[in-house]
Parts: structure tokens; sequence; C-alpha cells
């Protein structure tokens, strides 16, 4: 009897392959994040996901519309055209689109945002790129409110 020969799993390659020390790090610090899906190059998508909760990383193309209470991440080979709604976004790859975010939108090395953005944390690194508008809500708290109005009228 003739045994087929199969392919390896992608995700052991990938686990495989990862021998610098930045790679290993970040598989790392994703595992402890919950990580709920993993798109990778070769994979496109269309249409809306929902993330409850959890992490979804794209590493891929995706057009539609994303919402929830999770994160994503958008690796460095992720095209995403997509209105998100999310709790983060980290931005490596290209996000283009309508983004709203609870908590903060981080843009990274290389990482390209496109669109109008809603967030009250923004953090874009050196080498990251913003289009668009940014809106941020202004501060809740009552007693930062009046102590800022106090040291203006000094």
């Amino acid at each position: 009897m003739v045994k087929p020969i199969l392919p390896k799993p992608a995700g052991r390659e990938i686990m495989l392959n990862l021998n610098a020390s930045k790679h290993k790090q970040e598989l790392t610090d994703l595992l402890k994040r919950h990580l709920v899906a993993w798109l990778e190059p070769g994979v496109e998508i269309e249409g809306k996901i929902r993330i409850n909760e959890g992490l979804v990383r794209f590493n891929s193309h995706f057009k539609g519309e994303v919402s929830g209470d999770g994160e994503v991440i958008v690796a460095e080979q992720g095209e995403v055209e997509a209105d998100v709604n999310v709790k983060a976004v980290s931005v490596t790859g290209k996000l283009k689109g309508n983004v709203h975010v609870q908590d903060r939108l981080e843009i990274r090395e290389r990482g390209m945002v496109l669109g109008n953005i809603y967030t009250p944390i923004l953090i874009v690194e050196p080498g990251g790129y913003f289009d668009g508008e940014c809106h941020m809500p202004a501060a809740t708290n009552t007693a930062t409110s009046s102590e800022t109005r106090s040291q203006e009228s000094k």
C-alpha cells in the first residue's frame, strides 16, 4: 500500500521557520492575548466579521466589515478594506476605511491607515502613515476638566 505524502500543516511550518527572536516574541505575545483567528497570505475573504472577544490577526486580504469587542491586528502582508468598529487596532500592513476604536489605535512602522479614525488614543510610530481625519473624544473626567479651567483662568 502506498501512503500519500501530505504537506505539513501551515501552523507547524510557521512555528519551525520563526528563527528570529522578534518573530518568536510576536508569536508568544499573540498566544498570550487569546488569539481567535489567524488569516495568512493566500486567503481572501469578503463579508462581515464579528469578534465577541479575543484577537483576530489579518495577514491576508479582507474586504467588508469588522465589529465587536475584540482586537484586530493588520500584519505586514495584511490588506484590509473595511469599516472597523472594535476595542483596539494595531496596523503594520494596510487598512483602508473608517475605523472606530474604543481603546487605542496603533500605526506601527510601515503601517498605513487610509480613512477617518475615531479613537481616544492614537499612536503612530516613526515610518507609520496616516491619511484622513482623526477624531478624538474630549476628556470625560469632570475633575480634570475643572482643573484645566482653573489653570486657564490664572
